[in-house]
């Protein structure tokens, strides 16, 4: 939590915290919420109005008595930045404060040049993404980072990631802050992706909610009740590497029969290849430009929904192993709703459809009875998104009253007489306590 020394700081975020929150609220509003007296408010909303942070947005349509003035956030006053990438695309964001995307760079992922190449390119384009908004002239809250692996937020390290072999016990946080000198967040992508989806997106505020990422790897993004899950070492959530009973193909992680190895883009992919090289047709070829190469997991949902029989087999086929996966998730976390990658509505309502029997023959009946899964919302901007609400949730958060220096220092040894140091015992008693007890914050 964020920490103040002065309560003017403390309630000068409290009427930027509210103000975000309810979107425009006049001086009386916020003191009926606050408690606040109506002249600190008057002289602190003055201070945010010459500094830019809040402006006037009208008068207030009350049928009698006064119009009051409102105001709002100035959603121009400074930028939140979000960079997503995986093993296929990098993408980089500058936003304003209601998310809007004023520059959005995106480009292939360049693995060929290992770990160092990567990370130049993350560098690269959030650079190019922040000079091109000239963003550099409005304040720069801080920048979000959506990555593919398993990371540890809190330490800011990627710790390992299945779809990029290289990608391991990377500083990214420490790196980005040394290169732009403001503060960097690092989340894992899906929990990134989950926490948009639920706010921006299909989750609608839903409290009991899981995302499920689709890609090369698989991965799960679970809130209950409104909070999002990490786990112990910030490994909850690693769904493509659950086991499919006996199944023997090896997964990138070093285990066998995992998840993402049987249905995930990559299988899908092989199936496909496979299938036409020992003489099948299918329509993916033709979707394809007659390149085999070229087809992807993207080119086999995409078949499958417009009815090509072996696109049809291997898409339910993963289809049966994603309903299974999600069976055990509903009976372990009991979530209200699962999203599904917005990606894998191109097969189609018939993968949703065989998905949802499945899950409902596999899961307790008493979990799925009122059970939603639907396809997510928002597309490639997910992982910006989530990060960026992350950020701003994070500088818009009330801070807590930092207590002066000498009043939390450990009391110095008493002198050879016995006597407390005068000038520590007197500025305690002054501030009316003996003991480092944190002063009761003003009522909200």
């Amino acid at each position: 939590m964020k920490h103040v020394t002065k309560q003017s700081e403390r309630d000068k975020q409290v009427i930027q915290f509210l103000v975000r929150q309810f979107g425009q609220l006049s001086r009386v509003e916020i003191h009926r919420l606050t408690q606040l007296r109506l002249n600190t408010i008057s002289s602190l909303v003055r201070e945010l109005l010459t500094e830019g942070r809040l402006v006037e947005a009208g008068r207030s349509d009350n049928p009698s008595g006064r119009k009051q003035i409102l105001l709002r956030l100035n959603q121009e006053h400074s930028f939140v930045v979000g960079v997503e990438f995986d093993d296929e695309w990098v993408i980089a964001s500058i936003m304003n404060l209601s998310l809007e995307s004023k520059n959005t760079i995106k480009e292939p992922t360049h693995l060929e040049a290992g770990m160092e190449g990567l990370v130049r390119q993350l560098l690269s384009c959030t650079r190019r993404a922040i000079d091109q908004t000239g963003a550099l002239n409005r304040p720069l809250i801080g920048i979000g980072i959506a990555d593919p692996g398993l990371v540890n937020s809190q330490d800011g390290v990627v710790v390992t990631c299945s779809t990029i072999d290289f990608w391991k016990q990377v500083p990214l946080k420490g790196i980005f802050e040394k290169e732009f000198e403001i503060p960097v967040l690092l989340e894992s992508k899906t929990r990134a992706r989950a926490i948009a989806e639920r706010m921006l997106g299909a989750g609608q505020l839903t409290k009991d909610m899981v995302y499920i990422d689709y890609g090369t790897g698989i991965g799960a993004g679970i809130i209950l009740d409104g909070k999002l899950l990490r786990g112990h070492r910030s490994a909850l959530g690693e769904f493509g590497h659950t086991h499919m009973g006996e199944n023997t193909t090896a997964c990138t992680c070093g285990s066998f029969g995992c998840l993402e190895a049987i249905a995930g883009a990559v299988a899908l992919k092989a199936r496909i290849r496979r299938a036409i090289s020992e003489g099948s047709t299918s329509q993916a070829l033709a979707l394809a430009g007659g390149d085999v190469d070229n087809i992807s997991a993207w080119t086999v949902l995409t078949a499958a929904k417009l009815g090509d029989k072996t696109c049809n087999a291997i898409v339910e086929q993963a289809g049966d192993y994603l309903g299974l996966g999600l069976a055990n998730i509903v009976n372990l976390f009991n979530p209200s709703l699962i999203v599904l990658d917005r990606r894998l509505e191109q097969a189609g309502q018939g993968l949703l459809d065989h998905i949802i029997r499945v899950v409902k023959r596999q899961a307790l009946s008493h979990s799925t009875e009122d059970l939603e899964i639907r396809f997510a919302k928002l597309g490639e901007e997910a992982g910006v998104l989530g990060v960026g609400l992350m950020l701003l949730e994070r500088h818009f958060e009330i801070p807590a009253l930092k207590l002066p220096r000498f009043m939390i220092e450990s009391i110095p040894e008493p002198s050879k007489d016995g006597a407390a140091p005068q000038n520590n015992l007197t500025a305690r008693r002054a501030f009316g306590r003996t003991s480092p007890v944190e002063p009761k914050a003003e009522s909200l």
